[in-house]
């Protein structure tokens, strides 16, 4: 209730003085240990005023493993075909700060607040174990590239900042780290 009452203060504010509604909304956003996976929550319309894109690859073995789409994405997903030919989820009940909206690696990092955000974050939205020997399911030595560069330490701590090209490696260290580039939409 004092949340609702809060953002219902915020909106009939912002016609006489915008500066002091966009501070008590943002402050109402706050995360906290109840939000959802690491403070993160789930909202039910995506934030843009912090709003960057990071791109994971993962491979085991060598081999590519798919990043799903609608990762940190409320059920129901409405999933609509794109001219490229993929699947793109275009709603869902709920949207976390950290998401995916098709299977090709974008991680979308949406919020309200400027915030620091780690690869560990997004693994915990997606609800799966990330580790030095753990990547989901696979288990196996994990070797983790930022921009193509050898990342030493534990690969939650790799930061998802705006254009960063994350590989992890589980089990064979391969391939050598392959580049990436975002489409001209995401510019």
């Amino acid at each position: 209730m004092r949340r609702v009452i809060a953002i219902i203060l915020a909106v009939g504010m912002l016609a006489a003085h915008p500066h002091v509604a966009q501070r008590a909304a943002a402050q109402e956003m706050q995360p906290d240990a109840d939000a959802g996976p690491n403070g993160i929550p789930c909202a039910r319309i995506e934030s843009l005023l912090f709003h960057v894109h990071a791109h994971l690859a993962i491979y085991v073995d060598g081999e590519p493993l798919e990043i799903p789409y609608g990762i940190g994405i409320g059920e129901p997903l409405e999933v609509i075909q794109t001219s490229e030919g993929g699947p793109y989820v275009s709603r869902g009940s709920c949207f976390s700060w950290l998401h995916t909206h098709t299977p090709d690696g974008i991680i979308h990092i949406e919020a309200p607040i400027p915030r620091s955000f780690t690869l560990g974050d997004f693994f915990a939205v997606w609800g799966e174990p990330l580790s030095a020997w753990e990547v989901g399911a696979v288990e196996g030595p994990v070797t983790a590239y930022l921009d193509g560069e050898l990342v030493s330490g534990d690969p939650f701590d790799v930061p998802l900042w705006d254009k960063m090209v994350i590989q992890l490696n589980v089990g064979a260290d391969s391939p050598p780290p392959q580049p990436y580039t975002f489409p001209s939409r995401y510019d």
